[in-house]
C-alpha cells in the first residue's frame, strides 16, 4: 500500500506540521508501510492520484489543512485519509461554531463574543470580566492569542489576531489546570477516549514556544486530577468529539477549575505529533508506542461515506 503523509503546506503552523510529519513518516517506515512525504505547498496535490497514492495520514496542522479543504479535494479524488471528514474539520477549526454547537449540546465551554474594530470593549469587559482571551477564530498552536488584562490593551490584541483571521474572538479566561483530552479509534473498542495530560508551562504561559521549543514545559500524565473528575472530563470529551462530526482521532483541550467544574476550549482534528506532542504522551499513558499510534491512526483512513480504506 502506498501512503503519502501529507506535511508542511502553507499555513501558519508549518514549521510544526513539519516536524510532525517527519516523525510520522519515519514511524509509519519502521513498521513496514510504504510511506512518502508530501508537500502540498510544494506540489499539486492531484499529484496523489496521477502517483497512486492509496491512502493518506494528514500531518497537516491549521487552514488548508485542518479545516476541511484538504479533506474535500480528497474525497473528489477517492483516496482514504486519516481524521476527521470535511464538517468535522470545518466546525472544529472554527471555534466560533464549535461553540454554538457545543453551547446547543450541553457542552460546558467559555463564555465568548465575536470581535472587532468597532467593538465596544467596556462592554466586553463588563460580559466576560477581566482578563479576557482574544485570538484568531480559525488559527492554532496559539497563534495571535493574547491574554488582555485592561480594556486599554483590547485594541492592540485585536490587531493582532486579526493578522490571522478576519473572524476574532473573545473568550471568558478561566484560571485552572490546563488538560488535554485525547481520542483515538480502536478497531475493536470504537472511539476511546486516553488518559489526561496536566499541562504545566512556565508562568502558566503554554505559547507556541513553550508548546514546541523549551523543554521547560512540564506533562503530567497520569494527570493527578480525581480520579471521577477525569472519568467525567473523559465521558464528555467523546461527547464533544461527536456532536461535531469528528470521527478518527483528535485532541479536546480542557481548563478545570479548582472547584471541580471544567470547560472545553477546542477541539483538534489534526493534533501535534512531534516530541513534545500530547496525544503521544497520553497513548504512551495507555501502553501504546509512537509507532503504533501512527498505525493506529493510519489503519482508521476513509472516506467521508465511512466507507472503510
Amino acid at each position: 500500500m502506498k501512503v503519502a503523509v501529507l506535511m508542511g503546506g502553507p499555513s501558519a503552523e508549518r514549521e510544526i506540521s513539519l516536524i510532525s510529519g517527519k516523525a510520522v513518516l519515519a514511524a509509519l517506515r519502521g513498521k513496514g508501510v510504504d510511506a512518502h512525504a508530501f508537500d502540498p505547498a510544494e506540489r499539486e496535490l492531484f499529484d496523489l492520484k496521477r502517483e497512486g497514492f492509496e491512502r493518506v495520514f494528514i500531518a497537516l496542522h491549521g487552514r488548508f489543512g485542518e479545516d476541511g479543504t484538504v479533506q474535500g479535494a480528497l474525497e473528489v479524488m477517492r483516496i482514504p485519509y486519516t481524521g476527521s471528514g470535511v464538517m468535522g474539520s470545518a466546525l472544529s477549526m472554527d471555534k466560533w461554531r464549535t461553540k454554538l454547537v457545543w453551547d446547543a449540546s450541553g457542552i460546558p465551554t467559555p463564555r465568548f463574543a465575536m470581535v472587532k474594530s468597532t467593538t465596544d470593549w467596556e462592554k466586553v469587559s463588563e460580559l466576560l470580566g477581566m482578563p479576557v482571551i482574544v485570538k484568531p477564530a480559525r488559527e492554532g498552536s496559539t497563534l495571535g492569542l493574547t491574554k488582555v488584562a485592561t480594556p486599554a490593551d483590547f485594541d492592540a490584541a485585536w490587531k493582532l489576531a486579526a493578522r490571522y483571521d478576519d473572524l476574532v474572538i473573545a473568550e471568558e479566561f478561566v484560571e485552572g489546570d490546563e488538560l488535554t483530552a485525547s481520542i483515538v479509534t480502536d478497531p475493536a473498542k470504537g472511539e476511546v477516549a486516553l488518559p489526561l495530560v496536566r499541562i504545566v508551562a512556565p508562568q502558566g504561559n503554554y505559547d507556541y514556544q513553550n508548546k514546541y521549543f523549551t523543554d521547560d514545559t512540564q506533562y503530567f500524565c497520569p494527570s493527578g486530577v480525581r480520579a471521577e473528575t477525569e472519568a467525567a472530563i473523559r465521558e464528555a470529551t467523546l461527547k464533544a468529539f461527536r456532536v461535531l462530526g469528528c470521527r478518527g482521532w483528535g485532541r479536546a483541550d480542557v481548563m478545570l477549575r479548582a472547584d471541580g467544574t471544567y470547560s472545553f476550549l477546542e477541539m483538534n482534528t489534526s493534533p501535534g505529533m512531534t516530541g513534545h506532542s500530547l496525544v503521544p504522551i497520553a497513548a504512551k499513558a495507555a501502553g501504546m508506542s509512537y509507532a503504533d499510534l501512527c498505525a493506529l491512526i493510519l489503519a482508521g483512513a476513509r472516506l467521508e461515506t465511512g466507507r472503510p480504506a
